[in-house]
């Protein structure tokens, strides 16, 4: 099944935008659309949040990554500060997503 957005009004896609793709290409009504969106990303958040990766095929992995605390410097002063551990959301892209994102440069 192929979406098309060409008729998107700004050049980011919005979780909006997605639940209008469902509604006008598939027919679900706006009220379903807009549900399946938001429980997806739900779910992904909710994987990602208990430390679990979500792997998408054909597009891509999100790690959750675990970084240690360590010595920093605030950009205006210079004075030292330290940054706290924190977990953070990587991406990798998948070589499917890597040649159709380098087809389209060429």
């Amino acid at each position: 099944m192929e979406f098309s957005i060409e008729s998107l009004e700004t050049p980011a896609l919005t979780k909006a935008h997605l639940a209008d793709l469902l509604f006008e290409q598939i027919g679900l009504n706006k009220r379903e659309s807009k549900d399946m969106i938001e429980a997806f990303f739900d779910l992904m958040a909710n994987s990602l949040v208990d430390g679990d990766d979500v792997k998408i095929s054909g597009f891509g992995n999100f790690h959750i990554r675990t970084k240690a605390s360590r010595p920093g410097r605030n950009p205006r002063t210079g004075e030292p500060v330290a940054i706290d551990a924190r977990r953070v959301v990587t991406f990798h892209a998948s070589p499917k997503l890597k040649e159709q994102v380098q087809a389209q440069a060429l």
